[in-house]
């Protein structure tokens, strides 16, 4: 055929194709069949710019990622399943094979094929409807990024239904940004966003995670024969899948092969040279992992183990209590590095397992660490005994144990409370407290009658020091105590401490409070209820308590009574590496510093002596000067443990978590029995010293702060 006659009908055929495009000539001479086509065009070409704004601002959704402290993963969420990755990470072989079976005269056009289009659009003439085909790879970049990033791959939505189907002014829509994408982009990026965006069937998008997924590998390191798969699954990634339907998704896959062949894309030296390669390559397995190398979504996992759900959901919890949008983070492409410190998670759950199996009925025992200071309370762990997941058969919960504020309460952990109070108001350490067997309050009322407690026990001396009363927790000196101070003032310095959410969110159920509720007196929080009822029982911790907050309270007291939030957070960098920043509430003087110092003096002899957790500790071989304060409820139904050095503070608490709970015995392994003697020198001690004895291996022995002399 003489050369100008192809020039011109090369001219004619790109003339014929923009008149497409302008919905001109075609609509009144190769489409007579789409009545109204005048309409629907003007339609369609009053999307385009708007669609083409959407395009160019709207990104695709990417997985965002929770790290540890030192980087590595422990959980991933998102919206659609995939990792955007520039061209230079994705194999010359993966670029190769997709042009080779979508679109081989992808590096000849300009987003649109006239050749291709005007072949197609006759073909429609002749059919008698608007079919599919002809469509460059650009324009089916366009298609899948409208489909699957505008419309979020949501069937219901209408940009999906317009994106994917058979009209005219689908196919104009797409030609119109096609052509606007390749003036803004290279073909490589145009290659390299296509691949990035679309489906490659089992919930998964992108060749990143397609390419993790079916071979355990990164995109950059893909061969032929996997590229061809990929490739192939992309054009029917339900009907090609190659775990249900292998023979289909192989004989694809080898028709990939020998397009590449046929194109010359494997050498240099022939066609004969090309078809050897291919059919050499035809001859590889599919390769594909069985089961695939999926990515778990959200704190449940799949490959990553159990130990860090706890701590994954108390992230997305406080990202929400801190102005974050759960849908946002999903789609975001966020890295969120946490302060999660693996070894001391690993040591808390051997532990936590150790003193209560994970298959104790219906027992908990729960851990949380927290990292003192005076800039900030970083969360280091969050455990139990429990796996997190979803399985209650494999004793598994999805209850935020360690970090929710549980109905259970602490025990005497709270006289840590009263006695704080006291000091604040004239009490010194050192002081003489009596100890009679039983105390009747004048103050405060109980079922019938006045208020009375007795002591656990007996073989108390008559009198003690204020800080030996700590050490060997009688009941009977406290009551006087927080009578003297007003319970009021205790459980201000209870919120002070660190029981913020127990007493200031919760009520005496453990449930949230909601402000806008008229439920009146049902609706107070803890603080509220345990103030206006003027309720002696508080110095006996029988209130709803969060092991998180326990856990920040000890490191409040040893970081000279600076109370700073317990968070999870190191860093968060958005999709582009930029630092997003969290506007978490800042440290505070919480109490005075002497005040804080001389409670944790007083509270020093726990371990030692006669202190109720001076067994646990001498098993342990500990021997760091430590505060620490165990605490028992009444009725056995719970039990705590609460400790710090100036290196690392931890809560413990065991207490039923079935739906009937009932009192705890002591014994190896705990059980729920008719009495219960459970006491937090028991398992809850054990498994604080089991976990800090090694975590303290090789830092130095730090002393306390002296008491302040005006405490003391």
């Amino acid at each position: 055929m003489p050369a100008v006659f192809l020039a011109r009908a090369k001219g004619l055929s790109k003339l014929l194709g923009l008149c497409l495009i302008a919905g001109v000539l075609v609509a009144a001479v190769l489409f007579p069949v789409a009545a109204g086509f005048g309409a629907v065009s003007n339609q369609a070409a009053e999307t385009v710019n708007n669609t083409s704004a959407e395009f160019e601002e709207r990104m695709p959704a990417t997985i965002s990622t929770i790290t540890d402290m030192h980087d590595t993963p422990i959980a991933h969420l998102y919206h659609q399943n995939r990792v955007i990755v520039p061209p230079e990470a994705i194999s010359e072989e993966m670029k190769a094979a997709i042009v080779a079976v979508e679109d081989h005269r992808f590096e000849d056009h300009e987003g649109v094929d006239w050749q291709a289009t005007i072949r197609v659009a006759l073909q429609n003439q002749m059919a008698g409807d608007v079919q599919g085909g002809g469509s460059t790879l650009t324009q089916q970049y366009v298609k899948n990024y409208l489909a699957f990033v505008v419309a979020d791959g949501d069937s219901e939505d209408p940009e999906f239904q317009a994106a994917t189907e058979t009209t005219i002014a689908r196919k104009l829509r797409e030609a119109r940004i096609a052509l606007d994408i390749e003036e803004r982009m290279t073909k490589d990026e145009i290659l390299a966003g296509y691949l990035n965006v679309v489906p490659y069937g089992n919930e998964i998008f992108g060749v990143h995670q397609a390419a993790d997924a079916y071979f355990d590998t990164t995109p950059d390191q893909l061969n032929v024969a996997q590229s061809a798969l990929l490739a192939a699954i992309v054009n029917q990634p339900s009907t090609l899948n190659p775990i249900r339907r292998p023979e289909q998704a192989i004989e694809r896959r080898n028709l990939v092969i020998q397009l590449m062949a046929d194109q010359g894309r494997f050498s240099e030296d022939g066609a004969e040279a090309n078809q050897e390669i291919g059919d050499e390559i035809k001859q590889e397995p599919l390769g594909v992992l069985n089961p695939l190398n999926q990515t778990s979504h959200g704190c449940v996992p799949a490959r990553e183990g159990t130990v860090n759900g706890f701590f994954c959901s108390y992230v997305i919890n406080y990202l929400l209590s801190h102005g974050f949008d759960l849908e946002e983070i999903k789609r975001g492409g966020y890295t969120i590095k946490t302060t999660l410190d693996p070894r001391a998670t690993e040591l808390a759950k051997q532990a936590a397992e150790n003193h209560v199996p994970k298959n104790a009925d219906g027992i908990a025992n729960v851990m949380a660490i927290v990292e003192p200071g005076t800039e900030s309370h970083k969360v280091r762990a969050l455990v139990a005994n429990r796996d997190y997941g979803l399985d209650s058969e494999q004793f598994q919960t999805t209850i935020d144990l360690p970090s929710y504020v549980t109905t259970f309460g602490a025990g005497s952990i709270y006289k840590v409370f009263t006695a704080a109070a006291a000091l604040e108001n004239g009490y010194n350490i050192n002081q003489t407290l009596d100890v009679p067997d039983v105390y009747t309050s004048p103050v405060y009322r109980g079922d019938g009658g006045p208020y009375q407690v007795r002591n656990s026990g007996n073989g108390y001396p008559e009198t003690m020091s204020f800080t030996e009363a700590l050490a060997t927790s009688p009941n009977t000196p406290f009551l006087p105590m927080q009578e003297a101070v007003g319970v009021g003032s205790v459980v201000n310095m209870a919120s002070s401490l660190g029981l913020r959410r127990g007493m200031n969110e919760v009520n005496l159920s453990g449930t949230a409070i909601q402000p806008d509720s008229d439920n009146g007196m049902l609706n107070r929080s803890q603080g509220e209820a345990v103030t206006q009822g003027n309720q002696g029982s508080f110095t006996l911790g029988a209130g709803p308590t969060s092991v998180l907050e326990l856990a920040n309270v000890s490191a409040t007291l040893v970081s000279g009574g600076v109370w700073c939030p317990p968070s999870p957070i190191e860093e968060i960098r958005d999709r582009n590496g930029e630092v997003v920043p969290i506007d978490e509430a800042p440290c505070e003087q919480a109490v005075d510093e002497g005040l804080a110092n001389s409670m944790a003096q007083a509270m020093s002899r726990d371990t030692t002596g006669s202190g109720t957790a001076a067994n646990a500790a001498s098993a342990a071989g500990w021997s760091r000067p430590m505060v620490g304060k165990t605490g028992t409820t009444q009725n056995y139904r719970s039990a705590a443990f609460m400790g710090a050095t100036p290196h690392w503070a931890g809560a413990n608490m065991v207490f039923g978590d079935s739906s009937r709970p009932g009192p705890i015995c002591n014994g190896t392994p705990p059980v729920q029995c008719g009495s219960g003697n459970m006491y937090g020198g028991h398992a809850p001690a054990r498994t604080w010293f089991q976990t800090m004895t090694p975590l303290h291996e090789g830092l130095p022995d730090a002393p306390l702060p002296a008491a302040d002399p005006r405490y003391s």
